[in-house]
């Protein structure tokens, strides 16, 4: 057992660590915002007695989509986190190039965010 390697490994045992942590707080933010801006524009619309099915729609799919994409991001973290953790108990550890979580949840927002755009302005069209 080489302590070089074995020190080597603990370094990235603990930024294996550090990247589900921060995995973590980026998946709970996604779920949170989506579920709170469901809920804070449904209190809006709820307190002045009106808003259209249309708005109500949009918002709940925009929602839906800031939490799934929390939720399958962090599913997906989670398997690359274990899978990190499996190699580094190898002795021949090798580095494998993987799928980029990050890219997935970055292209998954950038849908979002397209989704929304387009249901704002169908929106604004409607009026």
């Amino acid at each position: 057992m080489n302590l070089t390697n074995e020190l080597a490994k603990e370094r990235n045992r603990e930024a294996a660590e550090r990247t589900l942590m921060a995995w973590i707080r980026t998946c709970l933010s996604l779920i949170s915002f989506g579920f709170g801006l469901d809920k804070i524009i449904g209190a809006i619309q709820a307190s002045r007695l009106e808003g259209s099915a249309h708005t109500q729609l949009s918002v709940r799919l925009v929602s839906i989509g800031f939490v799934l994409t929390g939720i399958l991001a962090m599913a997906a973290a989670t398997r690359q986190h274990r899978k990190v953790l499996r190699r580094l108990k190898q002795e021949n550890f090798v580095y494998i190039d993987e799928a980029s979580v990050s890219m997935a949840t970055a292209l998954a927002l950038t849908l979002i965010g397209l989704v929304a755009l387009v249901l704002l302005i169908a929106g604004g069209m409607s009026n």
